[in-house]
């Protein structure tokens, strides 16, 4: 895989589909607008929701999100990297696209091989939400992918990782679990 290639056009604008570790996620640049609203098109999800970045180090997630205090990094740090995604403050740079109607963003530095890969490759956080129409069932193939979005995403190959069921949401501030 060329990756300068895959940069490129992620920074162009394209949405990819990629394994992560309990199905197939739909990605693309987090600061490109476009990008994301294709991206949300694509899965017919309305925008206040917000998203989900994923990264391979939290150096990729710093730019979104506000500074960690020792305690904070701690507790961040014991879950990652790994299927735990946390709500953690935005920062006031970070692109209301992604965040929604909520003053958090939800990040996650990923255990999966191939979608940390990408993100070390590309330098860069990934949006990642799971490939399917909103309300419908995660997609877990490449095939079922490229089947379902054709030619509007660029479909990465690869092995879905072994969890049956999506990343555990918890809030950096309150602590509270919202998905286990």
């Amino acid at each position: 895989m060329n990756f300068r290639a895959l940069r490129s056009r992620l920074k162009r604008g394209a949405v990819i589909a990629y394994p992560t570790e309990s199905c197939y996620g739909l990605g693309c640049d987090p600061s490109n607008r476009k990008a994301v609203q294709k991206l949300l098109g694509l899965k017919r999800r309305p925008q206040h929701k917000g998203l989900i970045l994923i990264a391979s180090s939290m150096k990729q997630l710093r730019p979104y999100i506000k500074p960690l205090d020792q305690a904070q990094q701690a507790r961040v740090a014991a879950t990652w990297p790994g299927p735990h995604t946390w709500l953690i403050p935005a920062s006031n740079n970070c692109p209301p696209w992604l965040t929604g109607t909520h003053p958090s963003l939800a990040c996650r530095v990923t255990a999966h091989p191939l979608a940390a890969l990408l993100c070390r490759a590309t330098g860069m956080a990934l949006v990642s939400t799971s490939a399917n129409r909103a309300g419908g069932k995660p997609v877990k193939t490449a095939d079922d992918c490229a089947r379902l979005f054709g030619r509007q995403v660029l479909v990465i190959p690869g092995r879905i990782g072994k969890r049956s069921r999506p990343s555990t949401i918890q809030d950096l501030a309150s602590g509270a679990i919202l998905r286990k």
